[in-house]
């Protein structure tokens, strides 16, 4: 069996190949940058293809780099972002991607809502309906896109798009499907009576059949082999939800652990024995055979970072540094002070609420960016810290954490996380902790490993530790308060503000 493993992690923007050796040491790694078109307010979309082009231009990228033969790669795994929505036709072809930071269905939830839809999937599937999710995104289709609707063969997740393409298989696994609100959570299949509830009953045929994430899931096809530089006949697993192999490469394996992502999304989660907790925690996603990870999440993170980046420093000289860094910087210098700005970070909506709009709040004259980049750091916190709350009054208990995804790759803002939480933050040594788990997934389906905590235990280290500062907890007791405050005051505006009305005659649109 070779040496090495090759973990691939698909996000909403980039997909990356990391070739690990058995100590989790990292040989070679490649990335490429999507792209989303956005053809409508509130529709993000990818064009597969590209994710596939994209995918073995990483893999054949990594490969070289590593300078290792292809057959000494023992098994693949894959991680992908959960939800969204990604759709073969009948005969196998790419025919829709939607990324999980899509808010068409946004009215549609606000109905099903006023329906109590929520009040029948949350009792099998552990969700209540929200705009990104996929079968909410498939009812979506459904009912406003019926000729795209009737094209639709299988209905699965990015990464399975990826294995798929790698293997000619069309399957999901466990923790994807359970992430994405389609899976009868303590009975680990597919559930007539929860599909009835989001109107979908006549869509069973289209899901796929279900391996675990350790599973093998196929064999790297000669077809693929060709494109991609592997070798034919590698083994493939079924791979996991994104967030699952976060954690698993961050360590967080035991019950109890908890890890948080600052990536794209907010990701707050706790290993948990049974998949009932005491309130509405939003998912409670499969971790192994016989655990299962409590999730709180929106697309609330680091992405609000990447934008205000995008805007206002990418044009900026930062004299030899990233301009993430040089914002880090920045946030870095300011010294907390009671009137420091506050933001929301809901640049793609909030978890429960698809109206809800990001905003500086409290700016004044003196302030600077720096204040500026500080509240958006401090925002993306506050937000982690009301995902964390609503696990915490549900029964999940853990007492410290560790954080992953880019925020994790500043030296401020884990502090940033520390002092808002209230409690210690590691950080892995791996920054590639998505491909991480997906490759110690693929290792414990090969053999090589007994199972995920015996993979982890091999292959991850923890580099950085931070305590809580005991001095800024009244600080950021309050401003959190007044975050909640304002979001709750700005509530009914964001749904004037993003309302659609007629435009006056001679008025521009």
């Amino acid at each position: 069996m070779g040496d090495y493993l090759l973990g691939l992690d698909a996000g909403n923007t980039v997909i990356k190949a990391v070739i690990f050796d058995r100590q989790g040491n990292e040989i070679a790694a490649a990335s490429a940058e999507g792209h989303s078109r956005m053809p409508c307010p509130g529709h993000v979309e990818r064009g597969l293809e590209e994710l596939w082009a994209n995918a073995r231009q990483v893999i054949r990228a990594c490969i070289e780099q590593a300078k290792i033969r292809p057959d000494e790669i023992a098994a693949i795994g894959c991680a992908g972002h959960g939800n969204g929505l990604y759709a073969l036709d009948r005969d196998g072809r790419p025919l829709l991607g939607i990324q999980s930071l899509d808010t068409r269905a946004a009215g549609l939830v606000d109905e099903w809502r006023a329906e109590g839809v929520g009040d029948r999937t949350y009792p099998i599937g552990q969700q209540r309906p929200w705009p990104s999710q996929t079968p909410t995104l498939l009812a979506w289709l459904k009912g406003h896109r019926p000729e795209t609707f009737a094209k639709i063969g299988t209905v699965f997740l990015c990464k399975d798009f990826i294995v798929n393409r790698l293997t000619g298989q069309r399957v999901s696994e466990v923790s994807d499907m359970t992430g994405c609100g389609l899976l009868n959570v303590a009975a680990r299949r597919y559930d007539r009576d929860l599909m009835e509830a989001y109107g979908l009953g006549d869509c069973l045929g289209l899901l796929p059949p279900l391996v675990e994430s350790a599973d093998i899931a196929g064999q790297v096809t000669e077809e693929a082999a060709k494109q991609t530089g592997l070798a034919a006949g590698t083994p493939v697993v079924g791979g996991l939800f994104d967030v699952i192999a976060s954690a698993v490469g961050s360590g967080v394996t035991r019950t109890g652990a908890a890890s948080i992502i600052a990536g794209t999304w907010s990701i707050n989660q706790v290993i948990i024995d049974r998949p009932e907790l005491d309130g509405p925690v939003f998912m409670s996603s499969t971790f192994d055979h016989d655990r299962y990870m409590a999730i709180e999440s929106s697309a609330t993170s680091a992405a609000n970072l990447e934008w205000m980046v995008r805007e206002f420093f990418s044009d900026v000289d930062q004299g030899g540094r990233s301009p993430f860094d040089m914002c880090c910087d920045l946030a870095s210098a300011i010294e907390p002070a009671t009137d420091d700005p506050l933001y929301h970070p809901f640049l793609y909506g909030a978890q429960q609420d698809g109206n809800a709009r990001a905003g500086f709040y409290g700016v004044a004259g003196w302030h600077t960016k720096g204040h500026l980049v500080r509240a958006v750091l401090e925002g993306v916190a506050f937000g982690h810290r009301q995902h964390i709350e609503t696990m915490r009054k549900a029964g999940a208990v853990f007492n410290e954490a560790v954080l992953s995804g880019g925020g994790s790759r500043s030296l401020i803002w884990p502090q940033i996380f520390a002092d808002v939480l209230g409690v210690p933050v590691s950080v892995a040594r791996s920054r590639e902790t998505g491909a991480l788990g997906a490759a110690i997934a693929a290792g414990t389906g090969v053999g090589l490993f007994s199972g995920f905590a015996d993979g982890a235990a091999a292959m991850v280290r923890t580099e950085r530790f931070y305590r809580p500062n005991v001095s800024l907890e009244g600080h950021y007791a309050r401003r959190y308060r007044l975050y909640r405050d304002i979001a709750d005051a700005m509530a009914p505006l964001w749904r004037r503000l993003t309302a659609v009305e007629p435009v006056a005659p001679g008025v521009a649109a």
